[in-house]
């Protein structure tokens, strides 16, 4: 063996000695092999890296921000508007003066068993009840009980995601009263102007906006939820309300552990639970990746159909990097938890809603 180690070794230098090269040229040859050596290997492991990487994700950039740096444009949108009349209503609600104070898991345990809310009872009843919270307890990564963890976390931000809902819903409602009026007043213009930098449609397409405001099935929001905090544990939503992981290049957010300071994206960071939720649903609606989930979201409403989560989840595949990968688990997410049964659910008023009714 030590024989036939040294054997090329002795023909190289024999080689060199039958040139007559000098020790100079030999280490200038030496050099160049040296330094070729080290300028390749970064460019083969970087060829390499990416040649196994299928896409990288953009949809989570937050709402118009892929737009305005070469995103696909929609019908009726261009690249003319401004992001944050999309954002407007979301930074608004960062910008409330809300009791942001962070309830512990069993002052909210007990919340919820003083107004009767179980998740039992929604299933059998369809209604939940208004319980609005800001934050997430910290102690809810705590729980060991995986089944009750995640009942925990569904009875969080499931009346979150039902007035996000119920919001679009009363929009929707009030834009079909004005397309089906021959003129509208002032008033409904100015509101309709305002809906449509909301949704980012400059050309004021009236059938862009009734494509685009529309609901996001409770169970499919669920599930993405429950997919992207690990049922309400990670870091991301303890620290930052960030629900749904979308990205952020200028904004505030969260910089994941291993990324590099100065580099790459952040986890957008919201004041409250509400703002997330919020958010998520205009980036589905909004953004140009989600184009064929609106349609086939259309065409369940001309059809007269539910808006079946199982059917659209299809149309998420590039919300995450794992790709089809990514649908699948929210598919079992919503069929092994039921999350199906909430789609029908209502969101009860809340005594301040009641109020302003009298």
């Amino acid at each position: 063996m030590k024989k036939n180690f040294y054997v090329p070794k002795i023909k190289v230098i024999k080689y060199f000695d039958q040139r007559n090269l000098g020790s100079l040229p030999r280490i200038f040859l030496s050099s160049l092999l040296v330094l070729f050596f080290f300028y390749s290997m970064p460019l083969i492991i970087n060829f390499t890296k990416n040649k196994n990487l299928e896409f990288q994700n953009n949809s989570k950039k937050i709402l118009a921000y892929t737009l305005n740096n070469g995103g696909e444009i929609e019908n009726g949108v261009n690249q003319n508007f401004d992001e944050n009349d999309l954002l407007r209503d979301i930074f608004s609600l960062n910008d409330l003066d809300t009791d942001t104070v962070r309830l512990d898991a069993s002052t909210i345990k007990q919340l919820f068993e003083d107004t009767n809310y179980t998740l039992n009872d929604v299933r059998k009843k369809k209604l939940v009840k208004p319980v609005a919270l800001t934050l997430l307890p910290n102690e809810i990564k705590m729980i060991e009980s995986t089944k009750k963890r995640k009942e925990f976390f569904i009875q969080i931000v499931l009346p979150l995601i039902l007035k996000e809902n119920n919001n679009i819903k009363l929009d929707r409602k009030r834009l079909f009263t004005i397309i089906n009026k021959s003129n509208n007043s002032k008033l409904e213009k100015k509101w309709l102007d305002k809906k449509y930098k909301q949704y980012g449609i400059p050309s004021k397409d009236l059938s862009t906006l009734k494509i685009r405001m529309d609901e996001i099935p409770v169970s499919l929001a669920l599930a993405q939820a429950a997919k992207e905090t690990g049922w309400g544990t990670s870091r991301f939503a303890l620290e930052g309300n960030a629900l749904f992981g979308q990205w952020t290049w200028s904004g505030e957010g969260l910089k994941p552990k291993d990324s590099e300071k100065n580099e790459g994206h952040k986890v957008m960071k919201f004041n409250v639970l509400q703002a997330s939720v919020r958010a998520y649903q205009r980036n589905i609606n909004t953004h140009s990746t989600y184009k064929e989930f609106r349609k086939e979201r259309a065409m369940l409403r001309d059809k007269g159909k539910p808006l079946d989560s199982l059917i659209l989840s299809k149309h998420l595949n590039k919300y995450a990097e794992t790709g089809e990968k990514y649908v699948e688990v929210l598919r079992q997410i919503i069929k092994q938890n039921n999350l199906q049964d909430f789609d029908d659910a209502k969101l009860l008023p809340s005594s301040i809603e009641l109020e302003s009714l009298i």
